[in-house]
C-alpha cells in the first residue's frame, strides 16, 4: 500500500465532510443559489476523488508502478485545480471581486481527473 496516498485521502475526506457541512449550514444564508451550487459541485468532486485516491493507495500493493503513483498525483492535482478554483470562485463572488477568470483554471483540474483515471486504467493493465 502507498501510505502517503491513503493518509492524504483520509485528510481530504475529512476536509470534504467539513466543507460540505459548512456549505449546507454556514453558507446557505450568504451565497446566492447559483454560487452555492458551484460550492456543492466542488465538494462533490473532491469527495468522489477521495475514493479514487484511496483506491490508488490500496491498489498500489498489487500494482506497484510509477503509473499508479502518477494516477494518485493526478487525482490530487485535479482536486487542487478543479475544486480549489471553484472554492476560490465562490469566495470571489461572495466578496464581490468579480474575478470570474479564475473559472478558467477549472478545466485543467478536470483534465487532471480524466488523466488520473486513464493512468489508473493503464497502471492496472501493465506493471513497470
Amino acid at each position: 500500500m502507498h501510505k502517503g496516498f491513503l493518509r492524504t485521502a483520509a485528510f481530504i475526506g475529512a476536509l470534504s465532510v467539513a466543507l460540505g457541512a459548512f456549505g449546507a449550514h454556514g453558507l446557505k444564508q450568504y451565497l446566492a443559489t447559483d454560487v452555492l451550487a458551484i460550492f456543492e459541485t466542488a465538494v462533490r468532486y473532491q469527495f468522489y476523488h477521495v475514493f479514487a485516491l484511496l483506491a490508488v493507495g490500496i491498489l498500489y500493493a498489487n500494482y506497484p508502478s510509477s503509473k499508479m503513483k502518477w494516477a494518485g498525483y493526478l487525482f490530487i492535482t485535479g482536486m487542487i485545480l478543479f475544486c480549489g478554483s471553484l472554492y476560490l470562485l465562490c469566495y470571489m463572488k461572495f466578496a464581490g471581486m468579480g474575478m470570474d477568470w479564475i473559472g478558467a483554471v477549472t478545466p485543467a483540474g478536470g483534465a487532471a481527473f480524466i488523466a488520473g483515471w486513464g493512468m489508473l486504467f493503464w497502471a492496472i493493465g501493465k506493471r513497470d
